[in-house]
């Protein structure tokens, strides 16, 4: 186990870390789901990604806004229905099944995951209150790591609730952002980057040696969620998968990155491993 009372980049030592996009789902068992979270800790992740939105009478899951109907097949968003009735729904599976798996409660997922491994929160703008609140209600204070786009009303919200959080900006072009938000007292301990092309100034060798050389941690994608949406310029998980490592995770590696996220954990653990690279396993 890791030692939470330390920092994340103490924990990662140099290694690259897996971050399972919303746990390891496939077959029957859906993404963001128990059974998906305990594959993904069986697969190697160190940390598991998830996404939280709420129900109209205020009760948080772990759902990502806007797949209600091709993971629910419900045309009712979440935000729009009471929690009894998001109790009800059931996920399909890939081929569009009804399932037994329900939309979990966030507090229930905090609480399984809870001394476990680390937990980055997808959609924490989206309530910044309410999910702070039930993180430290399930004491998983020292595992979350939180992230958002630098808007001031999301920083403002951070700073009156949650500035001891570790906190990751998602940035496309860094101008100082980390500093800016450190020097505001927010726990700013690296950030997530976004880019489309190798030349991006957020995957330049410069940049990370300077972000490494400040303590902080950088996070890249090499999931594809939609593959319009180029978030590691073209350095993915489908490429890696397809065949060339090397051009997929190995570059992500290469460069510096202290976690990658994925949707193949066990087979980027196995990668990671035969390549030479030290990993830290999850004891």
């Amino acid at each position: 186990m890791f030692d939470f009372n330390d920092s994340l980049k103490n924990n990662i030592q140099g290694n690259t870390f897996i971050c399972a996009h919303r746990g390891s789902c496939g077959g029957n068992v859906p993404c963001n789901t128990l059974a998906a979270f305990n594959a993904a800790l069986v697969n190697g992740a160190q940390m598991i990604e998830l996404d939280v939105t709420k129900s109209r009478d205020g009760k948080h899951f772990v759902f990502h806004p806007g797949m209600e109907f091709p993971q629910l097949h419900s045309i009712i968003p979440i935000s729009a229905m009471k929690a009894s009735s998001v109790e009800k729904l059931r996920y399909t599976n890939s081929d569009h099944l009804p399932t037994q798996y329900k939309v979990e409660k966030l507090d229930e997922v905090l609480d399984f995951l809870k001394g476990k491994c680390y937990i980055n929160v997808d959609k924490f703008w989206m309530d910044i209150p309410g999910i702070s609140e039930v993180i430290r209600r399930t004491g998983v204070e020292k595992q979350v790591v939180v992230k958002a786009a630098i808007k001031d009303k999301y920083i403002n919200s951070i700073l009156e609730c949650a500035k001891d959080f570790m906190f990751m900006p998602i940035v496309k072009n860094e101008d100082t952002i980390t500093d800016m938000l450190t020097a505001k007292g927010i726990n700013c301990i690296g950030a997530e980057v976004l880019f489309k092309e190798e030349s991006a100034k957020v995957c330049s060798d410069e940049y990370i040696e300077e972000m490494h050389n400040k303590g902080k941690i950088l996070f890249a994608n090499a999931e594809v969620y939609d593959y319009h949406a180029v978030l590691s310029a073209g350095h993915t998980d489908d490429i890696s998968v397809a065949g060339e490592p090397d051009k997929g995770w190995g570059w992500l590696i290469d460069k510096g990155f202290d976690i990658i996220q994925t949707d193949f954990a066990g087979m980027l653990k196995d990668y990671i491993t035969n390549r030479g690279v030290a990993y830290a396993d999850i004891k």
